[in-house]
């Protein structure tokens, strides 16, 4: 690995990586953006399929890349290692719980009452509230890697293949969604040396790679289409090949730096997953209520490029200001504290 990452590096990232991200988390807010018009309006749009497209990769590759410089840090002892993959993503979870729960208090309480409010936000320390259900995930995850490091690495990807294919339906999401995406982190954590080669393979025949990029393409949407890209071991194929996939085109960008913007949302995909709900709800009820834009489709690739930019402009605005605390964990929420003296921290670095 340290021979690729040797290249295509900015400010100790891997660009690719950053590629990768920045790919994700806006697809991810397509989704958002999408499916909350389509829910509103009550019709379905032309970016809708753009969504169905990228589901069955969407999520699998997210979780590949936060799993894929996991050997770097696992060795660490257990106070650093809870400090930086646990209380982190807590902290955050926290935060933006809350945050959240304000803005939507009001509403909750005319339908619930004040009581019913009371008891969600108790409920989101065990049910993930929203859209945060990624950051409460993760740590589950670095902890059970961590505790079962020393068990043979094929034993472990073989029951998280098996709990991905069984696609458990409990009814609560973490049993569910832990099921459906550990295979993904774990795959990123034990096969991080290939995913850097594909990359690598992918920068030195960019023809051969974009040959394939199609093929994968065509066979994604015949599938999709076809109504089996979730079915069981479809699910689990077309999540790796997707995230293949994923990694393929972002090495392909990387390698000659193109698209810059989409790096910088991928280095601060953290910042737009946490932030991207209030810009997102705002512009859409704003098209709503006004009717300027009447097509679905366009009025979903509005409100995602809202959402996008919107969490970016909060960042941008308090970045330098006693409100940075709601992208930077405060050095008073550490267990361990931080010796670099760099750029404040994000919760998801790459080296991370």
């Amino acid at each position: 690995m340290q021979h690729e990452l040797q290249n295509g590096i900015h400010d100790g990232r891997v660009d690719w990586v950053d590629y990768a991200k920045g790919f994700c988390i806006i697809f991810v807010v397509m989704m958002h953006s999408t499916l909350g018009v389509e829910a509103a309006t009550g019709q379905e749009g032309w970016l809708h399929h753009v969504v169905e497209f990228a589901r069955p990769f969407r999520m699998p590759d997210f979780f590949l890349i936060s799993g894929l410089f996991l050997a770097k840090v696992i060795d660490r002892d257990w106070r650093t290692y809870i400090d930086r993959k646990v209380v982190h993503f807590f902290y955050f979870y926290l935060l933006w719980t809350a945050i959240q729960f304000a803005f939507k208090a009001p509403g909750f309480i005319a339908e619930q009452g004040v009581m019913g409010v009371v008891h969600a936000y108790l409920m989101s320390f065990i049910e993930p509230f929203g859209t945060l259900w990624f950051i409460y995930l993760l740590p589950i995850f670095f902890i059970i890697v961590k505790l079962t490091k020393r068990v043979p690495w094929p034993a472990i990807w073989l029951i998280g293949a098996a709990l991905e294919i069984s696609q458990i339906h409990t009814g609560w999401m973490v049993p569910d969604e832990f099921a459906s995406r550990f295979v993904y982190f774990y795959t990123g954590y034990v096969a991080a040396r290939y995913v850097f080669e594909i990359a690598a393979r992918a920068q030195a025949a960019p023809a051969l790679a974009m040959a394939g990029l199609v093929i994968w393409g065509i066979g994604n949407g015949l599938l999709v289409k076809a109504g089996v890209a979730s079915l069981p071991f479809y699910s689990l194929a077309l999540g790796l090949i997707g995230a293949v996939a994923v990694v393929t085109i972002s090495a392909l960008l990387a390698q000659h730096d193109v698209f810059k913007p989409l790096r910088y949302c991928g280095r601060n995909s953290i910042v737009i997953y946490l932030a991207f709900f209030l810009p997102m709800a705002a512009t859409r009820t704003v098209l709503l209520k006004t009717g300027i834009v009447t097509d679905i489709g366009t009025e979903s690739v509005i409100v995602t490029a809202a959402g996008v930019i919107g969490a970016l402009a909060i960042y941008w605005a308090v970045r330098w200001t006693p409100l940075k605390f709601l992208f930077e964990r405060p050095a008073m929420f550490w267990l361990v504290p931080d010796k670099k003296k760099q750029e404040p921290r994000l919760a998801m670095q790459p080296a991370e």
